[in-house]
Order: C-alpha cells, then sequence, then structure tokens
C-alpha cells in the first residue's frame, strides 16, 4: 500500500455522497432507540427455525408481519405471521433481518479511532441458529442452506446444556471450498441478544465465547461444520495492512468496516460498510449473468405501483419510472425486481446523490434475488469505472487523521 504522495500535508479526498451525515444520524438514531433485544432475538430465532419460504407471493402477509413488529407483539405472533409469508415477500422480510453494509464511496474521517476493518470471507452471508438440538442456516432471501447438528449451545442432541430451548444467532459467510462457518457477527448467544451492544463488544464476545465451544473443531459426526471467527482488526495503517494483504484461510472477497460504536441494525447502516479493489477481490465490478462484466452499469430495481424505481434504501431512492402501458404489455408487477442498464451520459452527481436521466430494461434478475441494489451500491459502481476509492486513499486518511491528532497534542501541550 502506497503512502500518499506528500505524506506530511494533511488529506483530503473529495466528498462525493453523503454518507458521513447518515453515519451521525445513524448514531444518534441508536441511542434513542429502546427496543425489546430480546424479544427481538427471540422472534427471530423462531423465525429462523420454524418458518418456510414457498415459491408464491403476496403483499398483505408482510404488511400483516410489519404492524406484528410495529406493535412489539408475542414471539409467537412474530413467528405465526412469518410462517404466512410467501415468495418476495419472506424473501424480502428475511434480507431486512441482516445488517447490511453500505458502500463506501468516502473514507470516513477517525478510521483508526472509531473503525475496526476485516477481510469478508467470499460466499453465501446467512444467519445460523442453534436450538433444540439443531442447528439450521438461512441465506438472505430466507431458503434454508443447511440443517445439521453443530456443536454450538443446543445445536445438536449432545450439545444440549440448559434448557433446550435456549438459542443462539449467529451472523455467517459459508465459505464452500473449506465447508466453514466464518462469523463476522454474534446476534445473540444461549439467549442473551447482543442487539444494542456495540460492534467492539460483539467481535469480543464472538471470539470469547466461540472458544468455549468445540464448534472451531474439524467436522464429526455430532458437528457437521466448523465455524471459525474472522480475524477483526483496529483500521490503523498496520490493521488495515493485515486485512488487505495479509493472508487468510479463506478467499477474500474485498473488506468489511464496522463503526466500533455501531449495535446490530437490521437492514442496511452507513454504520457497516463494503469495499474492494481487483487485489482483494475477484469481481469489482457487477458481471451480468454470463458472468462477463458489461460495457454499462447494470442496476437492479424494485417497481412500485405507481411506476416509480427504486433503491432498497430506507427510506428508498428513486430512480426512475415505467409508463404503465408498457408495465401491462411486459406483465409486470409491483414488487418485481427489474435489471437495467445506464449509460455514463445520464448519470449526475448531484448534492451526494446518484441521478439517472435514462434507464434501459434489460430484464429480470435471478428470482432467488431478495432485494434491489442501494444507492450507495449504485454510487460505488460508478466510482469503480471511473474515479474508484482507492487503498491508497484508505491510506492517506488514516495518515491525515493521525495527524491532525498529533497537531492537536501539540497545541495543547502549548
Amino acid at each position: 500500500m502506497a503512502p500518499p504522495t506528500d505524506p506530511r500535508r494533511p488529506y483530503k479526498r473529495p466528498a462525493i455522497s453523503d454518507q458521513q451525515r447518515r453515519r451521525e444520524l445513524a448514531l444518534q438514531a441508536q441511542s434513542s432507540r429502546r427496543a425489546d433485544a430480546q424479544a427481538r432475538a427471540r422472534a427471530l430465532a423462531s423465525s429462523l427455525i420454524t418458518t418456510q419460504a414457498p415459491p408464491a407471493a403476496t403483499h398483505h402477509h408482510e404488511e400483516a408481519l410489519e404492524e406484528v413488529d410495529e406493535e412489539e407483539n408475542t414471539v409467537a405472533d412474530v413467528a405465526a405471521a412469518a410462517s404466512k409469508l410467501r415468495g418476495s415477500d419472506a424473501r424480502r422480510w428475511f434480507a431486512r433481518q441482516i445488517m447490511l453494509p453500505e458502500w463506501m464511496v468516502d473514507a470516513p474521517p477517525h478510521l483508526a479511532r472509531d473503525w475496526h476493518v476485516f477481510a469478508r470471507p467470499a460466499g453465501k452471508r446467512c444467519l445460523v441458529v442453534s436450538s433444540n438440538g439443531l442447528t439450521i442456516s438461512r441465506v438472505r432471501n430466507g431458503s434454508i442452506l443447511h440443517r445439521f447438528p453443530s456443536a454450538l449451545p443446543n445445536g445438536s442432541k449432545r450439545e444440549i446444556s440448559g434448557p433446550a430451548s435456549s438459542y443462539s444467532i449467529l451472523d455467517c459467510i459459508f465459505h464452500e471450498p473449506d465447508e466453514t462457518y466464518y462469523i463476522i457477527d454474534m446476534i445473540c448467544w444461549r439467549g442473551y441478544s447482543l442487539y444494542d451492544c456495540t460492534a467492539e463488544f460483539r467481535f469480543f464476545w464472538v471470539n470469547s465465547k466461540l472458544t468455549e465451544t468445540s464448534a472451531g473443531d474439524p467436522p464429526s459426526t455430532y458437528h457437521r461444520y466448523r465455524f471459525s471467527a474472522v480475524p477483526i482488526y483496529e483500521c490503523t495503517l498496520e490493521g488495515l495492512q493485515a486485512a488487505y494483504s495479509g493472508s487468510t484461510p479463506y478467499v477474500k472477497d474485498g473488506l468489511l468496516f464496522y463503526n466500533k460504536h455501531a449495535h446490530y441494525q437490521a437492514g442496511i447502516t452507513p454504520l457497516a460498510l463494503a469495499w474492494k479493489d481487483d487485489a482483494c477481490s475477484r469481481y469489482v465490478i457487477d458481471t451480468d449473468s454470463k458472468g462477463d462484466v458489461p460495457s454499462e452499469q447494470q442496476l437492479v430495481l424494485e417497481l412500485q405501483e405507481d411506476g416509480k424505481l427504486i433503491t432498497s434504501d430506507d427510506p428508498p431512492v428513486v430512480f426512475g419510472s415505467l409508463d404503465i402501458e408498457f408495465i401491462q404489455k411486459s406483465n409486470l408487477r409491483p414488487g418485481n425486481l427489474l435489471r437495467f442498464a445506464v449509460r455514463d451520459e445520464s448519470v449526475k452527481l448531484v448534492d451526494g446523490k446518484m441521478q439517472i436521466s435514462e434507464l434501459q430494461f434489460v430484464g429480470k434478475p435471478n428470482r432467488a434475488r431478495a432485494f434491489a441494489d442501494s444507492h450507495s451500491k449504485a454510487l460505488f459502481q460508478y466510482a469503480a469505472r471511473h474515479a474508484p476509492l482507492r487503498i491508497e486513499d484508505l491510506v492517506a486518511s488514516i495518515q491525515s487523521n493521525s495527524m491532525e491528532l498529533e497537531s492537536t497534542d501539540v497545541e495543547m501541550q502549548d
């Protein structure tokens, strides 16, 4: 990783998004939120164990489930409502239970002080729950990846300790080459919810609690897959170097940055950031269905009843609309995910937001897909084709932060 041209000069890369403002708002919102974390964890565990995700679709059940969530009803109510979800509704609901990163388009200030960094394993993101002598993993669209015995607490008939109904929920990536679940976060352990705990505390628990079990051991009769914690680093120059260039037992797919103070927030959050380049990921620019990089940027958006095309953000960003006649002629329905091509000349960046004057309809993405692209992903993909945020930019940002701290220390001594 090369340092900036002149390390004595403070570095400032021009901001191209409003990501920092939203980070500050997200931190303020979580400090004022008083959710019943224990009830949320129980409801999620119950849904992960019992809910199926069949291929039909209706919006009525998803609306009913949202009402149950808002009213903070019983675990049984949430699980019952979730079990009625079908098709795209089920996929969207399960996808919203995972903490999803925004894509890093600006280097956050104070990276070394406020952030952790680690190399993301390539593989399938999933939630793993162990309870009642069984372990189940579900990918983001709600489909069951594996149902198996494990050495997690209450994860097999042999590992029952305490109440059989006690559960643990891990946020993992399943790395197929070595058949290992790499734990990137922890939501609940032996019935204790970590929703409202900081990322710094959750990462500490992942490492300390995993060593209390034999879940890290090689597979056996009562332990079908191995679990392993990913190496987490402080985002100093040394930590960034280790995550970016250091060896790992898994194939890397970019870097993940977590704000140390961030709680586990289901859905997309600016307090977790994804970043990649050619040196730490095979896939920097999105490929098409054939695995090729298209000549024009592609974007997946969700169709609304009024024809608007939106991102998966909350609140969503509107990138365009379709004519009602075209919608009817193409037999499209509200909630459909649609793929579009974006010409470079149709893109403008205004006040940190991406504006697109023209979208070219390409078709529908894979049916298993759970949600549309986010605004930050669209920005990252656009930047990756034109002026990417480089590893040198991250290094320079950390060095600039260090110089600012040194300058402040000198002024205080004076």
